[in-house]
């Protein structure tokens, strides 16, 4: 059942990807919020150090959102782009 679980989601980002950007937000954070039951599961159910490769993958494929979210949580004000502006 992992593995079903985890083509899916990589099958989902990658048609989330091919969205235009001002509709990728949604199904984005919906991947963003699954992701770290993902991993866990992976962690849990492989081993930790493919938990740990499948963190560094999640980090790599959504630093820009993440680094936004960051910011908000520190108070700042980061700017989003043109396109994601309304």
């Amino acid at each position: 059942m992992l593995i079903w679980a985890c083509i899916g989601w990589v099958f989902a980002a990658t048609v989330v990807a091919m969205l235009p950007m001002r509709h990728q937000y949604i199904p984005g954070v919906t991947l963003l919020i699954v992701a770290p039951a993902l991993i866990l599961w992976v962690g849990i159910s492989v081993a930790w150090w493919a938990g740990a490769l499948a963190l560094a993958a999640f980090v790599s494929m959504f630093r820009n959102p993440l680094r936004y979210f960051l910011a908000k949580a520190r108070g700042q004000n980061p700017q989003l782009p043109p396109e994601l502006r309304s």
